[in-house]
């Protein structure tokens, strides 16, 4: 259940649970923000509070698909399209909106958040390509649109943003971030190696924990994004709901086993992916029905030979993210990639809400120093920090605060 947030100064040191509120908007792009608060000190998680889905304003999700469209374009190559300062003004302003409103709800003051952790929306993503002796030959590149000190200005609350690109200075491909929150989360519940976290957003990202100081992550492959696209190319929605198309289709079993011979999916953890670097045409040709059946089973094999390359296959899979509410995907989990699949949900967490949290626990971390990235999940050489800060204004008169 989740508790009601006290009025109370919230206060920073290390070691003393606080409020913290985490926004997170996906790359399948479904004109939400999700907007979730925990209390917590950075490394456990003492409560959770509110969570909403709170919808954009109208045309923002065209004007992000006309960014992401222009991120393609561009490829980190030249002067930032003019369309990403439009955009990341529009989107900071309608998260700000959304945080402000969840404050004025429930009855609360800015001073009772310690900070907020906004992601943004990521537009381009580049993992580092390593050469043959180990070292990068062409290093990654990240870019999320988010203003942070024009959300700080907004909101009146210190904000943390841009979580990504340390991680990607110091080699590493700036993702998966959410490792150190799911093993919170595995804590919360008793759980240990037997038991993995699996998130099906627009890409999969697996969390293993050995119960100690192991902790081994990585994208597993395409999830929900290829299956939005082809259900959207041809006309039949924004999601395959229910997977009613999947369950009506045929799966390409010939076309399967090719699409696995991707060397992505042979390369030892960590490893990670951008949202395009497995698109819904690789099913070009197939009847609608059985393009998703085949994107399905895909997105669950990748499962699979991601769990296979562990230093202990996990028995159980807690699933969080939207792709948990697809019951064709959730099947052919249990099926293709041979494990329990459990939702979130049953084990006691907010399967919509985790990613969410898990910024406003990063934020935390950030705030007090801790290590948001580890050499088990984006290969950096060393437990390292992450994200800049926007600090609240604490004067008088109208500046903006400043991004440390």
């Amino acid at each position: 259940m989740s508790e009601t947030i006290s009025s109370s100064a919230p206060g920073l040191r290390k070691g003393k649970p606080v409020w913290a509120i985490g926004l997170m908007t996906g790359t399948v792009l479904d004109g939400f923000v999700d907007v979730a608060a925990i209390r917590t000190d950075g490394e456990t998680i003492d409560s959770f509070g509110h969570w909403e889905l709170s919808p954009y304003p109208t045309g923002l999700r065209e004007e992000l698909v006309e960014t992401l469209a222009a991120a393609r374009e561009w490829g980190f190559d030249g002067p930032e399209p003019d369309i990403f300062a439009r955009a990341e003004a529009a989107l900071t302003r309608a998260q700000a909106d959304a945080v402000n409103a969840v404050l004025l709800a429930r009855g609360l003051k800015p001073a009772d958040i310690a900070v907020i952790g906004f992601h943004g929306q990521t537009v381009l993503h580049r993992r580092p390509e390593p050469g043959d002796d180990g070292a990068a030959t062409r290093p990654g590149a990240t870019r999320q649109l988010g203003d942070g000190a024009l959300m700080a200005r907004l909101t009146n609350i210190d904000t943390v943003y841009d979580f990504r690109s340390a991680d990607v200075a110091a080699g590493g491909p700036g993702a998966p971030l959410a490792p150190a929150y799911h093993r919170a989360l595995l804590q919360r519940i008793g759980a240990g190696p037997e038991t993995a976290v699996l998130n099906l957003g627009g890409v999969g990202n697996i969390t293993w924990w050995d119960g100690a100081d192991g902790l081994i992550a990585c994208d597993t492959g395409p999830a929900n994004a290829p299956i939005n696209d082809w259900v959207s190319r041809h006309g039949r929605g924004r999601i395959d709901e229910d997977g009613q198309l999947a369950l009506a289709g045929t799966v390409d079993e010939t076309r399967l086993a090719q699409m696995l011979e991707h060397p992505y999916f042979a390369a030892p953890p960590p490893k990670s992916l951008d949202r395009n670097d497995f698109t819904a045409a690789m099913v070009d040709g197939l009847s609608v029905e059985d393009g998703a059946a085949t994107l399905t089973a895909f997105a669950a094999a990748a499962v699979g030979r991601a769990l296979d390359l562990l230093p202990e296959r996990p028995r159980r899979l807690v699933v969080c993210g939207g792709g948990r509410r697809n019951p064709a995907l959730m099947m052919a989990l249990g099926r293709r990639a041979a494990v329990q699949v459990t939702p979130a949900e049953a084990v006691g967490w907010r399967g919509d809400a985790v990613e969410a949290e898990c910024f406003a626990f990063l934020a935390v971390r950030a705030l007090t120093g801790l290590p948001i990235s580890f050499p088990g999940t984006t290969g950096v050489a060393e437990p390292m920090s992450g994200g800049r800060i926007a600090r609240r204004y604490r004067g008088s008169g109208a500046d903006a605060p400043a991004a440390e």
